[in-house]
């Protein structure tokens, strides 16, 4: 098989590269303004090299001379969307959006074979179109046929019902979205039964596995992995234990007594995991969502592992930056479902 290089614009720690590395395409580079981020892609992908900075600053030329003049096939990345209006005679160049217009920009200097543009469902409705069709019409006027799709994570073998804004452009095909190859569900308790509970102890890092691999998602996860890292429980008070104690499997605040109903008063609050279904959108922060078994919140590790990254991945920095790195990621299975589906019409 044909093999193609990439780059990751907006990379964060590497999601999106992860799943294209797994599907065989060789990551260069990667962009982010978050330092820590850039230190977790750096380790996790050894062979690219990164750029930190801002990417509004950057040129086709200084990327060159970090990959060494080599050729770029794909283009992929998140660019971050800052929800301006476009309303007013500047519409698309309010300077608010010009990461997208860095984005796309980077497209027109490159005209790489393909690229993959990731963002949040909202941006399809917000502003009654105005910024997806902007995108689409610069992409288009680029010489690419654009297509869209919102995807569900759940359907790619990720644990967890994330839903995804997918844009997709090649310069002489339409990408057909329903040749991405979907996979079975996989359920939170699959995705975690396999770690240490951490039921009257932190934990360790590095730590042994709770037990053998007992699915073929374990398998997967723990392919290139002996011992478990990032794998270190949150200290809640007695208190906190206690009120979790109280949700039952898939429950939320709905189901306390009512003197804890307000405790936490919006929507996901006291929401524990289903251990039968995939979880919910794992988000940045993870103060509201918790283990479908033990009394408290998921770990960084157990949060990975519903993100999908793979067991060897390790994150870096404080609690706070290691949970952001993940939730701010995407999918890696879902992002290697992409990319596998994407290669077959570059042949």
């Amino acid at each position: 098989m044909k093999s193609y290089n990439a780059i990751d614009l907006f990379c964060g720690c590497g999601g999106l590269s992860c799943g294209f590395e797994r599907a065989g395409v060789n990551i260069l580079l990667g962009i982010d303004n978050d330092k820590m981020a850039l230190n977790v892609f750096e380790h996790n992908h050894k062979k690219a090299k990164s750029i930190c900075g801002d990417i509004t600053e950057l040129n086709y030329s200084d990327i060159k001379k970090v990959i060494d003049d080599k050729n770029i096939d794909l283009i992929i990345g998140g660019p971050p969307c800052q929800g301006v209006s476009l309303s007013g005679p500047r519409k698309f160049d309010d300077p608010r959006n010009k990461l997208y217009l860095s984005y796309i920009h980077f497209v027109e200097q490159i005209k790489p074979k393909a690229f993959v543009i990731e963002n949040v469902p909202g941006l399809v409705s917000l502003f009654k179109g105005q910024i997806k069709e902007s995108i689409i019409e610069r992409l288009t006027a680029l010489g690419y046929r654009v297509k869209y799709r919102i995807l569900c994570a759940a359907d790619y073998g990720v644990p967890q019902n994330r839903k995804r804004l997918i844009f997709v452009g090649l310069k002489d095909k339409d990408f057909n979205f329903d040749s991405i190859t979907k996979k079975e569900m996989v359920t939170c308790k699959m995705a975690l039964s396999d770690l240490p509970p951490l039921i009257n102890e932190l934990g360790e890092d590095p730590a042994e596995y709770e037990t053998e691999v007992q699915n073929e998602y374990q398998k997967i996860m723990r392919e290139n992995s002996e011992k478990v890292r990032n794998h270190i429980a949150a200290a809640h008070s007695e208190k906190v234990k206690h009120i979790i104690s109280l949700v039952p499997d898939g429950g939320n605040y709905k189901d306390l007594p009512e003197e804890y109903i307000k405790s936490r008063n919006f929507h996901v609050a006291w929401t524990r995991f289903c251990s039968y279904k995939p979880a919910p959108t794992i988000d940045t922060g993870h103060r509201h969502h918790f283990h479908y078994k033990y009394n408290r919140v998921p770990t960084v590790r157990e949060c990975a592992r519903l993100q999908s990254f793979p067991d060897d991945f390790v994150f870096e920095g404080n609690k706070t930056q290691q949970f952001r790195q993940v939730g701010n990621a995407v999918p890696p299975l879902m992002a290697q479902a992409i990319a596998e589906a994407l290669l077959k019409y570059l042949e």
